[in-house]
């Protein structure tokens, strides 16, 4: 069994899964640039145990990160836990995708991940929508080329911006409203985050499909996929563990290499 770990810019996210097999859990720690790496070191082992995982029985480890300063803390961490030395998602790392890109190495190793996955998994041409801290849509083509996408404001970042630059308006839960139409203040905000949130998301997927020339597979992961996408026109299969699925498969076409050049 492998731990797999996402480091975002909110939430780290890890889960226990094997090739082959379904991921045996998905929780998310709160992402904190201030902790050390024997308080991350613990938050791990306390989610292996409440999973009663034994950490000396983990095969192995792997993470990708968007947050660079986290990286060789959380694999110190890991290593504290695990006893192994994670695999880190980058460059020298193989993931078997072709990558279209005016800069391969600038794509975020969370975005690569979740193409070689949905690849795996699902019918091309795709669109990946991950909603996290911020809200990104990759398009995988009928040839499994991951050839680009879009970034979008995160919803609860608008939130937060719309609330610190309107006086009037205070900070509001992201409960789904009871009408398009609110007939007040806080109807009218959650109608507008979630609903336009899923309009954004209608026109965007109108908008790639049309480009590429036919449907694709539309597939949706993070944090705040289950608020906003049951509200789109559009059918969208929810994945929560799209991302870990993608680590187990990258693991294991670079498990022949020693542990590991990231170990350096």
């Amino acid at each position: 069994m492998i731990l797999a770990i996402d480091i975002g810019n909110t939430n780290i996210v890890l889960g226990c899964l094997k090739s082959g097999e379904n991921v045996r859990f998905v929780e998310r720690l709160s992402t904190d640039r201030k902790k050390t790496i024997l308080e991350y070191a613990i938050g791990i082992k306390n989610v292996l145990e409440i999973y009663h995982i034994n950490a000396n029985a983990l095969e192995g480890a792997i993470i990708s990160s968007v947050v660079p300063q986290l990286t060789n803390i959380i694999s110190e961490a890991v290593e504290k836990v695990t006893k192994h030395h994670p695999l880190i998602v980058g460059p020298g790392v193989k993931n078997g995708l072709k990558i279209k890109m005016d800069n391969p190495a600038q794509v975020g190793s969370d975005l690569i991940v979740e193409a070689v996955a949905g690849v795996n998994e699902y019918p091309v041409p795709l669109i990946i929508i991950d909603m996290g801290t911020a809200t990104t849509l990759c398009v995988v083509d009928k040839a499994c080329n991951y050839i680009g996408g879009m970034i979008l404001p995160g919803v609860r970042g608008s939130l937060d911006f719309l609330v610190n630059r309107a006086s009037q308006l205070s900070n509001i839960s992201l409960d789904p409203p009871k009408r398009l139409i609110g007939k007040n203040t806080i109807e009218c905000m959650q109608s507008g985050m979630i609903h336009g949130s899923a309009a954004c998301i209608d026109g965007m997927i109108e908008r790639i499909e049309d480009e590429l020339g036919e449907k694709a597979t539309v597939i949706a992961t993070g944090g705040l996929s289950h608020t906003i996408i049951p509200h789109c026109k559009h059918h969208i299969l929810l994945d929560d563990a799209l991302l870990l699925k993608g680590l187990i498969l990258i693991y294991t076409k670079n498990q022949n290499e020693p542990e590991r050049k990231n170990k350096k």
